[in-house]
């Protein structure tokens, strides 16, 4: 049976998950999720009030992501996620749904991602979350399969540096001019 290879945009919120995945989804043809799509509305709801989730509210939500993973795996598809995937324990989650995935950790500092949450019109999660998100955040492992990207450089640079590794992990070409 073959398997795709699936790919995990990850980061606390405000380090640009669905502004990087999902033009990088497009320009790869790969099937794309938005994690946050995939809360249920007591998540979001609670998010909104500035209430952080506990590990308890978010395991419906891995697992509805974790069977989108599988179902595309199942049919041989590599996909691309848009997720937070802020703890090992959560990637793990997704891990467990097919063999290989992968994860693009977007990151940088405090004072941009606060920057960028301060300029966000229409989002549910607060600029409040983002320091309860930074102390929740388990860095990549060294035995995890992926790769930390800095969100300092225009949005462009970042999504051609994705684009280059999820391209050399599929073992396909990219056109240079996007």
């Amino acid at each position: 049976m073959a398997h795709g290879t699936h790919f995990v945009v990850m980061g606390v919120s405000g380090t640009g998950k669905s502004t990087v995945a999902e033009p990088l989804a497009r320009r790869l043809d790969l099937p794309f999720a938005e994690a946050d799509d995939f809360h249920p509305a007591a998540n979001v709801a609670k998010m909104s009030a500035g209430t952080a989730l506990t590990d308890e509210d978010r395991q419906p939500w891995l697992e509805a992501l974790a069977a989108w993973i599988a179902g595309h795996d199942g049919r041989g598809e590599s996909t691309l996620m848009a997720c937070s995937a802020l703890k090992r324990s959560y990637r793990d989650v997704l891990r467990a749904a097919a063999p290989d995935v992968r994860f693009l950790h977007l990151d940088g500092s405090t004072e941009l991602i606060a920057a960028r949450l301060r300029e966000r019109k229409g989002h549910f999660m607060p600029e409040t979350l983002l320091r309860s998100q930074k102390s929740t955040l388990e860095p990549l492992a060294d035995d995890e399969p992926g790769v930390t990207l800095d969100i300092a450089p225009p949005v462009e640079e970042v999504v051609e540096r994705a684009a280059r590794i999820v391209a050399a992990a599929l073992g396909c070409e990219i056109d240079s001019r996007g």
